[in-house]
């Protein structure tokens, strides 16, 4: 100690004291870095089924007469082969999928706009739903409500309906209709 009561520090024994305390510290940053980087990219993945149809080899064929189908929806039962001549827009959607979420804006106005003219439903056909588990009528209904959905939506449990019209996944083809009793043309789906 000097005499104006200061400590004397040695700087050759305390600079390789910095030099360690700057590796720590570096070193914990990167590795903050790293943690921050994967728990975002684990929240924001998108399940496999995403990309992957229920049955991508696509049990109906263009032209061929669309396979009826009879569900309950938010505006009461819906049955393809009732149809009354309309044509039908048939969106098989997911819960957990943006470009879904963002296709209610669009479709929202086409119902508002042609929804006497023709039929428009809804059908989930995922079967995570937006938490990673078993999707349920509670997902679907919890969609249909954060998203202001106005046209008919339903539950298929079993992904009936995805199974037959859900032919190349959502991200490629997320809509698809059954225009005048024929199954529609993959190529008129909307591309992500």
């Amino acid at each position: 100690m000097s005499r104006s009561g200061r400590q004397i520090i040695n700087t050759k024994q305390s600079a390789p004291l910095a030099q360690r305390r700057n590796i720590l510290v570096g070193a914990s940053l990167v590795i903050l870095a790293i943690i921050i980087v994967v728990a975002i990219a684990l929240m924001n993945r998108v399940p496999q089924t995403a990309t992957v149809a229920p049955n991508a080899a696509g049990a109906v064929k263009v032209g061929q007469r669309a396979p009826n189908f009879t569900l309950s929806t938010t505006a009461g039962p819906f049955d393809l082969s009732k149809a009354g001549g309309k044509p039908t827009l048939l969106e098989v959607f997911a819960t957990w999928c943006p470009h879904c979420q963002r296709e209610v804006k669009v479709l929202d106005p086409l119902y508002a706009t042609y929804g006497k003219k023709v039929n428009f439903v809804a059908v989930n056909g995922a079967a995570a739903g937006m938490d990673g588990q078993a999707e349920s009528q509670a997902d679907v209904y919890a969609f249909v409500q954060k998203f202001g959905v106005t046209y008919p939506v339903a539950f298929d449990s079993n992904l009936d309906v995805a199974h037959v019209y859900l032919q190349t996944g959502f991200l490629e083809k997320a809509l698809s209709a059954a225009i005048a009793g024929k199954a529609p043309d993959p190529k008129m789906g909307s591309k992500a």
